[in-house]
């Protein structure tokens, strides 16, 4: 394993210097070598930015999300991280907890010596001792495979690329002026370019992260369904704890993009997760198109990647594979796909039409409105209605497990429904500024989407009112997307018999609306 992951790596770490030793070498030919200096003199910014970036880190953990760097964990955790560091010559990482019921596990840092790792009180709640130990195993794997160093060293290029090309693209005035900028241009495709080779690197190290873990405490399947149950969000129905518990570089258990992706589901009569709505939940991710373009921009594989790639190594323990997808798809999702696609690009293709129509007929400014008011108006409508052939078109009742089991959902296309649960914490766990929840219901938990028209409404929201929610029962009505994060985009809540709304959808409408009316009134103006 070792061999092949320093393999990867290194094959990788060579692409991308050697891609900005190209920009480098067409620089000094084409605009001079006293360029060099400012390509150096960010690079030393940067190195200097990774020598005190823990410290930085361990500020906004304190002052932002409250983590208790002196919080006592549980002693067979206590055992296990003990024993992983004398075996791998790791110097005993720095334990955060942060309080709050939201499962969430990420590490930070330089190298073996000052790593840390930050848990949150959901991960206790939610997991077993066996579970417990293999998420710990896999932030252990990303602390002994010194993956903050490696990501942070392939990191330099893309950002030293962005700088030539904010640099060589400011002003343009000149020949010597456009010859700099045709240099800033490319650098800014390679930029992108290692941007993706770097996401493929984040990807592949996480498997090895699993395949550490799974090695170490010789269970798989333990690791399996940690992963249902903290980046699925699947889980037992039972999750109180027992034990006492007084960006950033992270590396986490699952995409710190899609830490929102949280939804349980209940247990069957074996006190496990039911593998039937494991099967329901994967359907999306294995079905839906959508998911391998999220994938494509992902620093973490899919979870059910990871399931299959997990369950794969239950033979080498001489013990069943934890899950085998047998769903077999009855249709194909490419059709709703593709016109997603075409709503999600509406505005642009609007604005376009409005730009090529003013250029041939001199229209005037107010008709260009107009086509472009159309098109946002019929993006933000039609994001809030179920187009595909179920037609829900009403909101209701359902419960998490459920709304895990749609294939015809995306970030574009909606499901309006209606939830009931408590409130068990922030939508990003721990975080003050962050005015989004995670509810439980009956069946499991799942991220809840808050999002008033301005931001500053949001924030001071998260700062002053939403913590008067936790631990409260609500009833959310709203509509289910992914993207791939399973959540629910709040349109009104009712607490303690009091309902209040969230207004964005409503105010979008209402000013699409007023720019439509207004070019129409406009254009009617001047032709009278």
């Amino acid at each position: 394993m070792k061999k092949s992951l320093f393999g990867i790596s290194l094959v990788t770490i060579t692409c991308l210097y050697g891609l900005l030793a190209g920009i480098v070498i067409l620089i000094v030919l084409l605009c001079g070598g006293e360029v060099l200096y400012a390509i150096i003199g960010s690079i030393i910014i940067l190195f200097i930015q990774f020598l005190i970036s823990p410290w930085l880190t361990d500020i906004s953990m304190k002052l932002f999300y409250k983590a208790d760097f002196n919080a006592s964990i549980p002693d067979y955790l206590k055992e296990f991280i003990e024993r992983e560091c004398k075996k791998h010559n790791v110097v005993y990482p720095r334990i955060a907890v942060i309080n709050d019921g939201g499962p969430n596990a990420f590490t930070y840092g330089r190298t073996k010596k000052d790593a840390r790792i930050v848990l949150t009180k959901g991960i206790f709640d939610l997991l077993n001792e066996k579970e417990v130990i293999a998420v710990v195993g896999h932030e252990m794997g990303h602390i002994v495979h010194m993956d903050m160093m490696v990501m942070t060293f392939a990191q330099i290029v893309p950002l030293v690329l962005y700088a030539i090309y904010e640099t060589f693209t400011r002003n343009i005035n000149d020949k010597d002026d456009t010859k700099m900028a045709v240099v800033g241009y490319i650098a800014y495709i390679l930029y992108i370019i290692c941007q993706y080779i770097i996401l493929w690197l984040s990807r592949s190290r996480e498997y090895f992260a699993d395949r550490f873990s799974v090695e170490e405490t010789k269970n798989p399947n333990a690791l399996a369904e940690a992963l249902v149950k903290v980046g699925f969000g699947l889980s037992t129905a039972s999750s109180n704890t027992k034990h006492n518990i007084s960006k950033k570089n992270a590396l986490g258990i699952f995409d710190s993009n899609t830490s929102k992706a949280l939804a349980i589901t209940s247990m069957d009569s074996n006190n496990k997760v039911s593998k039937d709505k494991i099967k329901n939940a994967m359907k999306w991710e294995m079905w839906n198109p959508w998911a391998k373009w999220f994938e494509f921009n992902s620093t973490h594989p899919l979870i059910s990647k990871r399931l299959e790639a997990i369950s794969n190594m239950a033979s080498e323990y001489k013990m069943e594979p934890y899950i085998r997808f047998d769903l077999v798809k009855e249709e194909s999702y490419v059709d709703d796909f593709l016109i997603e696609v075409l709503i999600s690009f509406l505005p642009f293709i609007s604005l376009i039409i409005t730009i090529v129509i003013a250029i041939l007929t001199f229209s005037s400014e107010e008709l260009n409105f107009l086509y472009l008011g159309i098109g946002l108006l019929v993006t933000t409508i039609f994001s809030y209605i179920k187009f595909n052939r179920s037609h829900k078109t009403n909101y209701e009742e359902s419960t998490v497990s459920d709304l895990l089991g749609e294939v015809k959902v995306s970030h574009i296309t909606s499901i309006p429904c209606i939830l009931k649960g408590n409130i068990i914490g922030r939508g990003n766990p721990g975080c003050i500024f962050n005015e989004d929840f995670i509810i439980k219901d009956k069946t499991g938990i799942i991220f809840l989407d808050y999002n008033q028209p301005l931001n500053i409404l949001n924030k001071i929201f998260a700062i002053f009112k939403s913590k008067n929610y936790f631990d409260k029962e609500v009833t959310v009505k709203g509509w289910y997307r992914r993207s791939p994060v399973p959540y629910v985009e709040i349109y009104e809540y009712t607490v303690d018999n009091k309902t209040k709304k969230v207004y964005t959808y409503t105010v979008s409408k209402v000013f699409y609306c007023i720019l439509l009316f207004v070019s129409l009134f406009l254009i009617y103006k001047g032709i009278m």
